[in-house]
């Protein structure tokens, strides 16, 4: 299977093991008791690779627009639903390893799962073969994806831009509670403005919790996103 996945991709691992924890989802690491990681490490690491990547890729190659417009667009490419799109471009649901509740309940399909994988290859591959072999992995998805307009209410760039006019004051968003089991999680965030707590949000992902809690920040501020 993870040669069939190289093939596809077009790049072999040097270290495989890499590639079978970004394949591996927390509920198949506790359900089978199995030594090692699961991928939510890797897809720590693959966000921030990832943000890298396409803030170069649009900085160098949409210079044409202005600095609020890049962030909007850069936001709807690396955004969950964007994500899960270039994991089924490349069949990445097949390759995953899930515990059996999670198999039943359609997680081979549901998009945070597929997203959070693919951040995680991203990371695996950056590991593996540096931030050059990562590109090679990612430009393609994202220069499709950023010639599309982006559609979607994408709360915390909005509020980004209007704390961004106080080089001062600095947002951080915060996971403070998890529940439900591996199939069904619900992430709680809290998003701060220095240290004090300006919005709260829940979601099935941590993505889409940060930007529920982006949401109540702006609604308490009285901005319409």
């Amino acid at each position: 299977m993870a040669t069939e996945f190289e093939n596809l991709i077009g790049y072999s691992f040097q270290n495989p093991a890499l590639l079978e924890t970004a394949f591996t989802h927390s509920s198949f690491r506790n359900e089978k008791k199995v030594n090692g990681d699961c991928n939510e490490r890797l897809e720590f690491l693959g966000d921030s690779v990832l943000g890298v990547i396409s803030a170069e890729y649009f900085y160098r190659n949409l210079n044409h627009l202005p600095e609020g417009e890049m962030t909007k667009r850069r936001a709807a490419c690396v955004c969950e639903k964007s994500l899960c799109g270039f994991a089924k471009e490349i069949d990445l649901g097949k390759y995953i390893l899930l515990g059996k509740g999670e198999e039943h309940s359609g997680g081979r399909n549901r998009p945070s799962i597929l997203a959070d994988c693919f951040e995680a290859v991203i990371a695996a591959i950056y590991l593996d073969g540096g931030l050059k072999a990562a590109e090679d992995f990612v430009l393609p998805f994202l220069k499709r994806a950023a010639m599309v307009v982006p559609k979607l209410n994408d709360y915390k760039t909005t509020l980004q831009e209007i704390i961004q006019k106080n080089p001062d004051e600095h947002l951080t968003y915060i996971l403070v509670g998890e529940s439900g089991p591996d199939h069904c999680k619900s992430f709680e965030v809290e998003v701060r403005l220095n240290s004090n707590i300006i919005g709260s949000g829940v979601g099935a992902s941590k993505k889409a919790a940060e930007q529920d809690a982006a949401r109540k920040a702006l609604e308490l501020m009285g901005v319409k996103a």
